[in-house]
């Protein structure tokens, strides 16, 4: 079974659009973007895309390569006390000059609607979340949609960065999923990848999950995106995993259109939220 991160996202845009039309309400989601990155150019357009599609507003802010931490902060700041942005996502990575733990924290928690600032990650690791990172939630959400209920399943995920890996295992302990964390340092890697009824691999590395850390019957979730040759591919090798797979998501329009879809729905949480239509 592929799971069509595509087609979910088509359906849910499609009632958060609805929703909003009916609240009344008139979210807007600001960019902050540093430098000139191409994939991080792309990934903004597309996020702007989906705000024009659901009927949120957008604001795009894009600073030079040269621009400091001070910079970067002072923009941040000027959106966050800004009554009409609902939301703001720092595009990441930022430069290297840039002080990126600095800028995350300058966004206000409840306009963190990329959950990556330090009060929203030790909520959610407290099991009471404000706003989760976009990507383990829309991977959430894909599962949820096909009905893949990861309670009871021994989860193995690899990567433990502050964007995937280590929420992607918090918010599937609050599904009651056992969960191991693999990284680098990890010894016998493949012996417990291939012990996991639910994979999920955030490494960067293209087609590094093969069939031999893959157990028959298996749900894998591929995170990565890496270009090889011109072709986007995932950091699971595909062709050789899906007939082991009970189901898997592709690269691209697996996890990516997820990503995309929960920061519509965190956008419009904050909305809500600021206007006290949703509990803190």
């Amino acid at each position: 079974m592929i799971l069509d991160g595509r087609k979910v996202q088509e359906k849910r845009l499609e009632l958060l659009r609805e929703d909003i039309d009916e609240s009344g309400l008139r979210p807007v989601l600001a960019t902050v973007m540093a430098g000139n990155d191409p994939a991080s150019e792309l990934y903004v357009r597309m996020k702007h895309r989906a705000c024009e599609q659901v009927h949120i507003g957008s604001v795009g802010i894009t600073l030079p390569a040269t621009a400091t931490t001070k910079d970067v902060v002072a923009k941040v700041k000027i959106l966050d006390r800004d009554p009409e942005i609902s939301g703001i996502l720092v595009q990441l990575p930022l430069p290297p000059s840039i002080d990126t733990p600095m800028v995350i924290e300058a966004v206000s928690p409840s306009k963190d609607v990329d959950g990556f600032h330090p009060e929203n990650l030790g909520r959610l690791f407290s099991g009471r979340p404000l706003f989760s990172p976009c990507t383990p939630l829309g991977i959430i959400t894909l599962l949820d949609e096909y009905r893949i209920d990861p309670a009871g399943m021994h989860a193995v995920v690899i990567g433990r960065s502050i964007e995937v890996g280590r929420p992607m295992a918090a918010l599937l302990l609050s599904r009651d999923a056992t969960v191991t964390i693999c990284h680098s340092k990890t010894r016998d890697l493949e012996a417990l990848a291939s012990s996991a009824d639910l994979l999920v691999v955030a490494v960067g590395k293209p087609r590094f999950a093969g069939p031999s850390m893959v157990k028959e019957g298996a749900v894998v979730i591929d995170v990565g995106t890496n270009r090889v040759d011109g072709q986007l591919v995932g950091d699971v090798d595909f062709e050789r995993v899906k007939d082991r797979a009970m189901a898997i998501t592709p690269v691209p329009g697996g996890v990516g259109p997820m990503t995309i879809t929960a920061l519509m729905e965190n956008t419009y949480l904050a909305a809500r939220r600021s206007l006290c239509q949703e509990p803190w």
